[in-house]
Protein backbone atom coordinates (compact mmCIF):
# COMPACT_ATOMS: atom_id res chain seq x y z
CA UNK A 1 0.00 0.00 0.00
CA UNK A 2 1.24 3.49 -0.84
CA UNK A 3 1.71 6.33 1.65
CA UNK A 4 -0.12 9.60 2.20
CA UNK A 5 2.89 11.37 0.74
CA UNK A 6 2.90 9.22 -2.42
CA UNK A 7 -0.78 9.90 -3.14
CA UNK A 8 -0.47 13.60 -2.32
CA UNK A 9 2.54 14.23 -4.55
CA UNK A 10 0.86 12.40 -7.44
CA UNK A 11 -2.10 14.78 -7.06
CA UNK A 12 0.22 17.80 -6.97
CA UNK A 13 1.78 16.63 -10.24
CA UNK A 14 -1.64 16.39 -11.89
CA UNK A 15 -2.48 19.90 -10.67
CA UNK A 16 0.83 21.30 -11.93
CA UNK A 17 1.83 22.31 -8.40
CA UNK A 18 5.48 21.34 -8.59
CA UNK A 19 7.04 24.52 -7.17
CA UNK A 20 7.38 24.79 -3.40
CA UNK A 21 8.76 27.93 -1.76
CA UNK A 22 9.83 27.46 1.81
CA UNK A 23 12.01 27.88 4.85
CA UNK A 24 12.30 24.37 6.28
CA UNK A 25 11.76 23.53 9.93
CA UNK A 26 11.70 20.35 11.96
CA UNK A 27 7.94 19.89 11.57
CA UNK A 28 8.23 20.15 7.78
CA UNK A 29 11.10 17.72 7.19
CA UNK A 30 8.86 14.67 6.93
CA UNK A 31 6.99 16.41 4.08
CA UNK A 32 10.23 17.35 2.33
CA UNK A 33 12.33 14.20 2.83
CA UNK A 34 13.52 12.44 -0.32
CA UNK A 35 12.33 15.51 -2.23
CA UNK A 36 11.19 14.47 -5.74
CA UNK A 37 13.50 15.45 -8.58
CA UNK A 38 10.59 16.67 -10.72
CA UNK A 39 9.69 19.31 -8.10
CA UNK A 40 11.44 22.66 -7.59
CA UNK A 41 12.24 23.91 -4.09
CA UNK A 42 12.95 27.64 -3.73
CA UNK A 43 14.60 28.43 -0.41
CA UNK A 44 14.13 31.69 1.44
CA UNK A 45 15.62 32.71 4.77
CA UNK A 46 12.48 34.00 6.51
CA UNK A 47 8.80 33.26 6.10
CA UNK A 48 7.75 36.74 5.00
CA UNK A 49 10.11 36.31 2.06
CA UNK A 50 8.75 32.81 1.47
CA UNK A 51 5.22 34.12 0.96
CA UNK A 52 6.30 37.18 -1.05
CA UNK A 53 8.42 35.11 -3.44
CA UNK A 54 5.60 32.62 -3.93
CA UNK A 55 3.18 35.50 -4.55
CA UNK A 56 5.43 36.88 -7.29
CA UNK A 57 5.77 33.47 -8.93
CA UNK A 58 2.03 32.83 -8.76
CA UNK A 59 1.16 36.21 -10.29
CA UNK A 60 3.84 35.88 -12.96
CA UNK A 61 2.77 32.37 -13.99
CA UNK A 62 -0.96 32.83 -13.27
CA UNK A 63 -1.11 29.61 -11.26
CA UNK A 64 -1.07 28.59 -7.59
CA UNK A 65 2.18 27.98 -5.74
CA UNK A 66 2.73 25.90 -2.61
CA UNK A 67 4.19 27.73 0.39
CA UNK A 68 5.82 25.75 3.21
CA UNK A 69 6.48 27.52 6.53
CA UNK A 70 7.49 26.32 10.00
CA UNK A 71 4.51 25.60 12.24
CA UNK A 72 2.96 28.52 14.23
CA UNK A 73 6.20 30.48 14.57
CA UNK A 74 6.66 30.55 10.81
CA UNK A 75 3.04 31.52 10.27
CA UNK A 76 3.59 34.46 12.59
CA UNK A 77 6.57 35.59 10.51
CA UNK A 78 4.61 35.10 7.31
CA UNK A 79 1.40 36.91 8.23
CA UNK A 80 2.37 40.37 6.95
CA UNK A 81 2.88 39.06 3.43
CA UNK A 82 -0.17 36.79 3.73
CA UNK A 83 -2.26 39.94 4.34
CA UNK A 84 -0.91 41.36 1.09
CA UNK A 85 -1.42 38.11 -0.84
CA UNK A 86 -5.05 38.05 0.32
CA UNK A 87 -5.66 41.60 -0.87
CA UNK A 88 -3.68 40.94 -4.06
CA UNK A 89 -6.04 38.00 -4.70
CA UNK A 90 -3.08 35.69 -5.24
CA UNK A 91 -3.82 31.93 -5.18
CA UNK A 92 -1.37 30.40 -2.70
CA UNK A 93 -1.58 27.09 -0.85
CA UNK A 94 0.15 27.82 2.44
CA UNK A 95 1.21 24.78 4.44
CA UNK A 96 2.77 24.49 7.88
CA UNK A 97 3.93 21.43 9.74
CA UNK A 98 2.16 20.49 12.94
CA UNK A 99 3.48 18.53 15.91
CA UNK A 100 3.08 14.74 16.10
CA UNK A 101 -0.54 13.73 16.60
CA UNK A 102 0.33 11.53 19.61
CA UNK A 103 1.63 14.59 21.49
CA UNK A 104 -0.84 17.28 20.40
CA UNK A 105 -2.87 17.01 23.60
CA UNK A 106 0.27 17.91 25.59
CA UNK A 107 1.01 20.96 23.41
CA UNK A 108 4.76 20.28 23.23
CA UNK A 109 7.31 22.72 21.86
CA UNK A 110 6.42 23.99 18.36
CA UNK A 111 2.77 22.97 18.57
CA UNK A 112 0.70 25.23 16.34
CA UNK A 113 -2.03 25.81 18.93
CA UNK A 114 -5.40 26.49 17.33
CA UNK A 115 -3.67 26.32 13.96
CA UNK A 116 -6.70 27.01 11.78
CA UNK A 117 -7.46 30.25 13.61
CA UNK A 118 -3.99 31.79 13.39
CA UNK A 119 -4.08 32.99 9.74
CA UNK A 120 -7.68 34.20 9.77
CA UNK A 121 -9.17 36.44 8.42
CA UNK A 122 -6.42 36.66 5.79
CA UNK A 123 -6.99 33.28 4.13
CA UNK A 124 -10.05 32.05 2.26
CA UNK A 125 -10.00 28.64 3.97
CA UNK A 126 -8.04 27.20 6.88
CA UNK A 127 -7.97 23.51 7.79
CA UNK A 128 -6.14 20.78 9.69
CA UNK A 129 -7.14 17.31 8.42
CA UNK A 130 -8.79 15.08 11.01
CA UNK A 131 -7.16 11.99 9.48
CA UNK A 132 -3.89 11.52 7.64
CA UNK A 133 -5.84 9.94 4.78
CA UNK A 134 -7.69 13.23 4.23
CA UNK A 135 -4.56 15.15 3.21
CA UNK A 136 -4.81 14.57 -0.59
CA UNK A 137 -8.48 15.63 -0.67
CA UNK A 138 -7.61 18.63 1.52
CA UNK A 139 -5.04 19.72 -1.06
CA UNK A 140 -7.64 19.34 -3.82
CA UNK A 141 -10.10 21.51 -1.90
CA UNK A 142 -7.34 24.01 -1.13
CA UNK A 143 -6.48 24.25 -4.83
CA UNK A 144 -10.13 24.80 -5.81
CA UNK A 145 -10.70 27.39 -3.09
CA UNK A 146 -7.52 29.32 -3.87
CA UNK A 147 -8.36 29.63 -7.57
CA UNK A 148 -12.10 30.35 -7.47
CA UNK A 149 -12.95 34.06 -7.60
CA UNK A 150 -12.04 36.03 -5.71
CA UNK A 151 -8.78 34.10 -5.74
CA UNK A 152 -6.57 34.14 -2.67
CA UNK A 153 -4.41 32.20 -0.21
CA UNK A 154 -5.58 29.16 1.77
CA UNK A 155 -3.94 27.33 4.68
CA UNK A 156 -3.33 23.69 5.63
CA UNK A 157 -1.87 22.58 8.97
CA UNK A 158 -0.24 19.17 8.45
CA UNK A 159 0.90 16.93 11.35
CA UNK A 160 4.45 15.75 10.76
CA UNK A 161 3.72 12.05 11.40
CA UNK A 162 0.98 11.80 8.74
CA UNK A 163 3.14 11.54 5.64
CA UNK A 164 4.37 7.94 5.98
CA UNK A 165 1.02 6.46 6.94
CA UNK A 166 -0.32 3.91 4.45
CA UNK A 167 -3.49 4.73 2.56
CA UNK A 168 -5.50 3.29 -0.33
CA UNK A 169 -4.70 4.39 -3.86
CA UNK A 170 -7.33 7.06 -4.48
CA UNK A 171 -7.65 9.77 -7.12
CA UNK A 172 -9.23 12.97 -5.83
CA UNK A 173 -8.24 15.05 -8.88
CA UNK A 174 -11.03 17.12 -10.44
CA UNK A 175 -11.35 20.22 -12.54
CA UNK A 176 -12.96 23.49 -11.45
CA UNK A 177 -14.26 26.70 -12.97
CA UNK A 178 -12.23 29.78 -12.05
CA UNK A 179 -14.38 32.66 -13.34
CA UNK A 180 -17.73 34.05 -12.17
CA UNK A 181 -20.04 35.11 -15.01
CA UNK A 182 -22.42 38.09 -14.83
CA UNK A 183 -26.19 37.96 -14.41
CA UNK A 184 -27.52 38.68 -17.95
CA UNK A 185 -30.45 40.74 -16.64
CA UNK A 186 -28.11 42.88 -14.55
CA UNK A 187 -25.77 43.38 -17.52
CA UNK A 188 -28.70 44.60 -19.62
CA UNK A 189 -29.74 46.98 -16.85
CA UNK A 190 -26.19 48.36 -16.55
CA UNK A 191 -25.97 48.79 -20.34
CA UNK A 192 -29.24 50.72 -20.38
CA UNK A 193 -28.05 53.05 -17.64
CA UNK A 194 -24.67 53.59 -19.33
CA UNK A 195 -26.31 54.36 -22.67
CA UNK A 196 -28.68 56.83 -21.00
CA UNK A 197 -25.96 58.65 -19.07
CA UNK A 198 -25.16 62.20 -20.15
CA UNK A 199 -21.52 62.28 -19.00
CA UNK A 200 -20.20 58.98 -17.65
CA UNK A 201 -16.67 58.36 -16.36
CA UNK A 202 -14.80 55.06 -15.96
CA UNK A 203 -12.71 53.78 -13.04
CA UNK A 204 -10.65 50.64 -13.64
CA UNK A 205 -9.06 48.43 -10.98
CA UNK A 206 -6.57 45.61 -10.81
CA UNK A 207 -9.11 42.87 -11.54
CA UNK A 208 -8.81 43.78 -15.22
CA UNK A 209 -5.15 42.80 -15.10
CA UNK A 210 -5.85 39.57 -13.24
CA UNK A 211 -8.63 38.57 -15.67
CA UNK A 212 -6.51 39.49 -18.73
CA UNK A 213 -9.07 42.08 -19.82
CA UNK A 214 -6.57 44.72 -21.03
CA UNK A 215 -7.89 44.86 -24.60
CA UNK A 216 -11.51 44.52 -23.48
CA UNK A 217 -11.04 47.51 -21.19
CA UNK A 218 -9.60 49.56 -24.05
CA UNK A 219 -12.53 48.66 -26.32
CA UNK A 220 -15.08 49.54 -23.63
CA UNK A 221 -13.40 52.89 -22.94
CA UNK A 222 -13.09 53.80 -26.61
CA UNK A 223 -16.73 52.93 -27.24
CA UNK A 224 -17.78 55.39 -24.54
CA UNK A 225 -15.07 57.95 -25.35
CA UNK A 226 -14.87 59.22 -21.76
CA UNK A 227 -12.10 59.73 -19.18
CA UNK A 228 -10.63 56.64 -17.54
CA UNK A 229 -9.23 56.82 -14.01
CA UNK A 230 -7.16 54.18 -12.26
CA UNK A 231 -8.58 53.24 -8.86
CA UNK A 232 -6.58 54.41 -5.83
CA UNK A 233 -3.82 52.09 -4.56
CA UNK A 234 -4.16 49.80 -7.61
CA UNK A 235 -1.64 46.97 -7.29
CA UNK A 236 -1.73 46.18 -11.02
CA UNK A 237 -2.05 48.48 -14.05
CA UNK A 238 -5.51 47.99 -15.64
CA UNK A 239 -5.33 50.38 -18.64
CA UNK A 240 -2.54 51.85 -20.81
CA UNK A 241 -1.31 55.00 -19.11
CA UNK A 242 -0.26 56.49 -22.45
CA UNK A 243 -3.83 56.32 -23.78
CA UNK A 244 -5.35 59.73 -24.51
CA UNK A 245 -8.37 58.91 -22.32
CA UNK A 246 -6.30 58.02 -19.25
CA UNK A 247 -6.76 60.69 -16.60
CA UNK A 248 -4.36 59.31 -13.98
CA UNK A 249 -4.79 57.67 -10.58
CA UNK A 250 -7.53 58.77 -8.23
CA UNK A 251 -6.55 60.26 -4.85
CA UNK A 252 -7.18 57.87 -1.94
CA UNK A 253 -9.32 60.13 0.23
CA UNK A 254 -13.11 60.50 0.26
CA UNK A 255 -13.49 64.22 -0.39
CA UNK A 256 -10.70 64.73 -2.95
CA UNK A 257 -11.70 61.55 -4.82
CA UNK A 258 -15.36 62.53 -4.98
CA UNK A 259 -14.42 65.92 -6.42
CA UNK A 260 -12.80 64.22 -9.42
CA UNK A 261 -16.27 63.09 -10.54
CA UNK A 262 -17.70 66.60 -10.61
CA UNK A 263 -19.64 67.14 -13.83
CA UNK A 264 -20.24 63.39 -14.38
CA UNK A 265 -23.65 61.87 -13.82
CA UNK A 266 -22.49 58.22 -13.80
CA UNK A 267 -19.33 56.56 -12.43
CA UNK A 268 -18.59 53.07 -13.82
CA UNK A 269 -16.21 51.15 -11.57
CA UNK A 270 -14.92 47.87 -12.97
CA UNK A 271 -12.57 45.55 -11.11
CA UNK A 272 -11.98 47.70 -8.03
CA UNK A 273 -13.34 48.35 -4.54
CA UNK A 274 -15.39 51.48 -3.96
CA UNK A 275 -12.85 52.73 -2.91
CA UNK A 276 -9.53 52.19 -1.07
CA UNK A 277 -9.25 55.26 1.13
CA UNK A 278 -6.39 56.48 3.33
CA UNK A 279 -6.08 58.92 5.05
CA UNK A 280 -9.47 60.27 6.14
CA UNK A 281 -10.45 63.50 4.41
CA UNK A 282 -14.19 64.10 4.61
CA UNK A 283 -16.56 64.91 1.79
CA UNK A 284 -19.06 63.25 -0.53
CA UNK A 285 -18.26 59.81 -1.94
CA UNK A 286 -19.62 61.07 -5.26
CA UNK A 287 -21.18 64.44 -6.08
CA UNK A 288 -24.87 64.84 -5.32
CA UNK A 289 -26.93 63.54 -8.24
CA UNK A 290 -24.13 61.29 -9.51
CA UNK A 291 -24.84 57.56 -9.67
CA UNK A 292 -22.29 54.74 -9.46
CA UNK A 293 -22.15 51.23 -10.93
CA UNK A 294 -19.64 48.68 -9.59
CA UNK A 295 -18.48 45.42 -11.16
CA UNK A 296 -16.32 43.21 -8.93
CA UNK A 297 -15.50 39.52 -8.64
CA UNK A 298 -15.59 39.81 -4.84
CA UNK A 299 -19.03 39.71 -3.11
CA UNK A 300 -17.44 41.24 0.00
CA UNK A 301 -16.33 44.28 -2.00
CA UNK A 302 -19.83 44.53 -3.42
CA UNK A 303 -21.56 44.33 -0.06
CA UNK A 304 -19.39 46.89 1.75
CA UNK A 305 -19.36 49.59 -0.94
CA UNK A 306 -20.70 52.79 0.64
CA UNK A 307 -22.48 53.94 -2.53
CA UNK A 308 -23.62 52.54 -5.86
CA UNK A 309 -25.26 49.49 -7.39
CA UNK A 310 -23.13 46.36 -7.79
CA UNK A 311 -22.74 43.37 -10.06
CA UNK A 312 -20.58 40.38 -9.10
CA UNK A 313 -18.62 39.15 -12.11
CA UNK A 314 -15.21 38.51 -13.57
CA UNK A 315 -14.15 41.76 -15.24
CA UNK A 316 -13.40 40.24 -18.64
CA UNK A 317 -16.66 38.27 -18.80
CA UNK A 318 -18.62 41.41 -17.92
CA UNK A 319 -16.86 43.52 -20.55
CA UNK A 320 -17.43 40.85 -23.20
CA UNK A 321 -21.11 40.56 -22.28
CA UNK A 322 -21.90 44.28 -22.23
CA UNK A 323 -19.91 45.37 -25.28
CA UNK A 324 -22.57 44.46 -27.91
CA UNK A 325 -25.21 46.39 -25.92
CA UNK A 326 -23.32 49.70 -25.82
CA UNK A 327 -24.00 52.66 -28.06
CA UNK A 328 -20.93 54.15 -29.67
CA UNK A 329 -20.42 57.72 -28.44
CA UNK A 330 -18.55 60.61 -29.92
CA UNK A 331 -15.46 60.93 -27.77
CA UNK A 332 -15.53 63.71 -25.19
CA UNK A 333 -11.73 63.59 -24.99
CA UNK A 334 -10.31 65.91 -27.64
CA UNK A 335 -6.71 65.88 -26.36
CA UNK A 336 -4.67 63.61 -24.07
CA UNK A 337 -5.89 64.09 -20.51
CA UNK A 338 -2.40 63.80 -19.03
CA UNK A 339 0.43 66.11 -19.95
CA UNK A 340 3.76 64.67 -20.98
CA UNK A 341 6.10 63.83 -18.07
CA UNK A 342 7.74 66.90 -16.59
CA UNK A 343 11.41 67.42 -17.37
CA UNK A 344 13.21 67.01 -14.04
CA UNK A 345 16.31 68.80 -12.75
CA UNK A 346 19.08 66.29 -13.37
CA UNK A 347 21.79 68.48 -11.82
CA UNK A 348 20.46 68.90 -8.27
CA UNK A 349 22.24 67.05 -5.49
CA UNK A 350 20.92 64.91 -4.01
CA UNK A 351 18.52 64.08 -6.81
CA UNK A 352 14.78 64.61 -6.45
CA UNK A 353 12.44 61.66 -6.98
CA UNK A 354 11.32 62.73 -10.46
CA UNK A 355 14.93 62.90 -11.66
CA UNK A 356 15.68 59.44 -10.27
CA UNK A 357 12.56 57.98 -11.89
CA UNK A 358 13.46 59.54 -15.25
CA UNK A 359 17.02 58.25 -15.01
CA UNK A 360 15.86 54.72 -14.19
CA UNK A 361 13.27 54.82 -16.96
CA UNK A 362 15.94 55.82 -19.48
CA UNK A 363 17.87 52.64 -18.64
CA UNK A 364 14.92 50.28 -19.07
CA UNK A 365 14.55 48.20 -22.25
CA UNK A 366 11.32 48.10 -24.23
CA UNK A 367 9.98 45.22 -22.11
CA UNK A 368 10.48 45.05 -18.36
CA UNK A 369 8.62 44.41 -15.12
CA UNK A 370 8.35 47.26 -12.61
CA UNK A 371 7.77 46.63 -8.90
CA UNK A 372 7.32 49.48 -6.41
CA UNK A 373 7.69 49.77 -2.65
CA UNK A 374 8.70 53.40 -2.26
CA UNK A 375 5.48 55.05 -1.03
CA UNK A 376 6.81 58.61 -0.79
CA UNK A 377 7.71 58.78 -4.52
CA UNK A 378 4.65 57.11 -6.08
CA UNK A 379 3.46 60.36 -7.67
CA UNK A 380 6.81 60.89 -9.40
CA UNK A 381 6.94 57.26 -10.50
CA UNK A 382 3.45 57.50 -12.01
CA UNK A 383 4.45 60.68 -13.86
CA UNK A 384 7.71 59.35 -15.31
CA UNK A 385 6.72 55.72 -15.90
CA UNK A 386 3.63 55.47 -18.14
CA UNK A 387 2.84 51.76 -18.22
CA UNK A 388 1.43 50.85 -21.63
CA UNK A 389 1.64 47.04 -21.66
CA UNK A 390 -0.26 44.48 -19.56
CA UNK A 391 1.41 42.53 -16.75
CA UNK A 392 4.19 45.09 -16.39
CA UNK A 393 3.58 46.76 -13.00
CA UNK A 394 3.08 45.17 -9.56
CA UNK A 395 2.85 46.52 -6.03
CA UNK A 396 1.27 45.67 -2.69
CA UNK A 397 -2.50 46.05 -2.19
CA UNK A 398 -2.29 46.00 1.61
CA UNK A 399 -0.14 49.04 2.37
CA UNK A 400 2.12 46.79 4.47
CA UNK A 401 5.83 46.98 3.67
CA UNK A 402 7.91 43.87 3.11
CA UNK A 403 6.11 42.27 0.17
CA UNK A 404 7.63 43.86 -2.91
CA UNK A 405 11.25 42.83 -2.47
CA UNK A 406 10.57 39.07 -2.32
CA UNK A 407 7.75 39.43 -4.86
CA UNK A 408 10.23 40.96 -7.31
CA UNK A 409 12.38 37.85 -6.88
CA UNK A 410 9.36 35.64 -7.53
CA UNK A 411 8.38 37.61 -10.61
CA UNK A 412 11.93 37.25 -11.95
CA UNK A 413 11.77 33.48 -11.39
CA UNK A 414 8.43 33.39 -13.21
CA UNK A 415 9.91 35.32 -16.14
CA UNK A 416 12.71 32.79 -16.37
CA UNK A 417 10.53 29.75 -15.78
CA UNK A 418 7.92 29.53 -18.49
CA UNK A 419 6.55 32.92 -19.46
CA UNK A 420 8.90 33.02 -22.44
CA UNK A 421 9.51 36.73 -22.03
CA UNK A 422 12.58 36.79 -19.76
CA UNK A 423 12.01 40.45 -18.95
CA UNK A 424 14.26 42.03 -16.32
CA UNK A 425 12.55 43.04 -13.10
CA UNK A 426 13.19 46.55 -11.77
CA UNK A 427 12.25 46.95 -8.09
CA UNK A 428 12.00 50.52 -6.79
CA UNK A 429 12.57 50.45 -3.03
CA UNK A 430 12.75 53.00 -0.26
CA UNK A 431 15.62 52.54 2.16
CA UNK A 432 13.07 51.82 4.91
CA UNK A 433 11.23 49.28 2.76
CA UNK A 434 14.52 47.59 1.88
CA UNK A 435 14.96 46.48 5.51
CA UNK A 436 11.66 44.64 5.86
CA UNK A 437 12.42 41.55 3.78
CA UNK A 438 16.09 42.01 2.99
CA UNK A 439 16.58 38.23 3.36
CA UNK A 440 14.93 37.91 -0.06
CA UNK A 441 18.19 39.19 -1.54
CA UNK A 442 19.81 35.88 -0.59
CA UNK A 443 17.25 33.94 -2.64
CA UNK A 444 17.67 36.35 -5.56
CA UNK A 445 21.43 35.78 -5.59
CA UNK A 446 21.27 32.01 -5.08
CA UNK A 447 18.56 31.58 -7.73
CA UNK A 448 20.34 33.96 -10.14
CA UNK A 449 17.09 35.89 -10.51
CA UNK A 450 17.34 38.75 -13.01
CA UNK A 451 16.21 41.58 -10.75
CA UNK A 452 17.62 45.06 -10.14
CA UNK A 453 16.81 46.68 -6.79
CA UNK A 454 16.98 50.46 -7.06
CA UNK A 455 17.06 51.71 -3.47
CA UNK A 456 16.29 55.38 -2.83
CA UNK A 457 18.08 56.46 0.33
CA UNK A 458 16.96 59.56 2.22
CA UNK A 459 17.64 58.12 5.70
CA UNK A 460 14.02 58.50 6.80
CA UNK A 461 10.46 57.23 6.54
CA UNK A 462 9.47 60.12 4.26
CA UNK A 463 5.92 58.90 3.73
CA UNK A 464 5.32 58.94 7.49
CA UNK A 465 6.66 62.47 7.76
CA UNK A 466 4.19 63.51 5.07
CA UNK A 467 1.37 61.84 7.02
CA UNK A 468 2.53 63.60 10.17
CA UNK A 469 2.21 66.94 8.40
CA UNK A 470 -1.26 66.10 7.07
CA UNK A 471 -2.47 64.81 10.42
CA UNK A 472 -0.76 67.62 12.35
CA UNK A 473 1.19 65.25 14.60
CA UNK A 474 4.62 66.86 15.14
CA UNK A 475 7.63 65.32 16.90
CA UNK A 476 6.77 61.68 16.16
CA UNK A 477 9.81 59.53 17.13
CA UNK A 478 11.35 56.79 14.98
CA UNK A 479 10.98 58.42 11.57
CA UNK A 480 14.71 58.81 10.85
CA UNK A 481 16.97 55.97 9.65
CA UNK A 482 20.60 57.01 10.07
CA UNK A 483 23.62 54.73 9.93
CA UNK A 484 22.56 52.09 7.39
CA UNK A 485 25.16 51.01 4.83
CA UNK A 486 22.96 49.64 2.04
CA UNK A 487 25.89 48.74 -0.23
CA UNK A 488 27.51 46.67 2.50
CA UNK A 489 24.24 44.86 3.22
CA UNK A 490 23.79 43.99 -0.45
CA UNK A 491 27.36 42.77 -0.82
CA UNK A 492 26.98 40.71 2.34
CA UNK A 493 24.28 38.68 0.59
CA UNK A 494 26.45 38.34 -2.51
CA UNK A 495 24.81 40.97 -4.74
CA UNK A 496 26.85 43.51 -6.72
CA UNK A 497 26.07 46.99 -5.37
CA UNK A 498 26.65 50.43 -6.88
CA UNK A 499 26.22 53.93 -5.46
CA UNK A 500 24.88 56.34 -8.11
CA UNK A 501 24.48 60.04 -7.30
CA UNK A 502 23.86 61.85 -10.60
CA UNK A 503 21.22 61.20 -13.24
CA UNK A 504 23.83 59.93 -15.67
CA UNK A 505 25.29 57.64 -13.02
CA UNK A 506 21.85 56.24 -12.20
CA UNK A 507 21.08 55.47 -15.83
CA UNK A 508 24.49 53.88 -16.35
CA UNK A 509 24.32 51.82 -13.16
CA UNK A 510 20.81 50.50 -13.84
CA UNK A 511 21.68 49.72 -17.48
CA UNK A 512 24.79 47.83 -16.37
CA UNK A 513 22.77 45.91 -13.78
CA UNK A 514 20.16 44.97 -16.39
CA UNK A 515 22.91 43.73 -18.69
CA UNK A 516 24.44 41.67 -15.88
CA UNK A 517 22.96 38.23 -15.12
CA UNK A 518 21.52 37.70 -11.67
CA UNK A 519 20.55 40.18 -8.96
CA UNK A 520 22.03 43.65 -8.43
CA UNK A 521 21.50 46.62 -6.14
CA UNK A 522 21.78 50.29 -7.11
CA UNK A 523 21.71 52.77 -4.21
CA UNK A 524 20.66 56.34 -5.04
CA UNK A 525 20.71 59.23 -2.53
CA UNK A 526 17.31 60.98 -2.51
CA UNK A 527 16.52 64.52 -1.42
CA UNK A 528 14.63 65.03 1.82
CA UNK A 529 12.42 67.66 0.22
CA UNK A 530 8.86 66.33 0.22
CA UNK A 531 5.61 67.22 -1.50
CA UNK A 532 2.18 67.32 0.12
CA UNK A 533 0.52 63.95 0.58
CA UNK A 534 -2.70 64.97 -1.22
Amino acid sequence: MRTVKDVTFDLLRKLGLTTIVGNPGSTEETFLKNFPTDFDYVQALQEASVVGIADGIAQGLRKPVIVNVHTGAGMGNALGCIVTAYQNKTPLIITAGQQTREMLLLEPLLTNIDAVTLPRPWVKWSYEPSRAEDIPAAFMRAYATALQQPAGPVFLSLPLDDWDRPMPEIDVFRTIATRVGPDPARVAEFAERINAARSPVIVYGSDLARSQAWNDGIRFAETLGVPVWTAPFAERTPFPETHRQHAGALPPAIGPLGQKFKGHDLVIVIGAPVFRYYPYVGGDYVPKGTQLLQVTDDPNMSSKAPVGDSLVSDAKLFLEAIQPMLKKRTSSVSAPLRAMPKKPDMDAQPLAADAIMAAVRDACPADYVLVEEAPSVVAEMQDQFRIDKPDTFYTFASGGLGWDMPAAVGLALAERSSSGRHRPVIALMGDGSFQYSIQALYTAVQQKAHVVFVVLQNHEYAILKSFAELEETPNVPGLDLPGIDLEALAKGYGAPATLAKTGAEVTAAVAAAIARPGASVVVVPLTRKRHALL
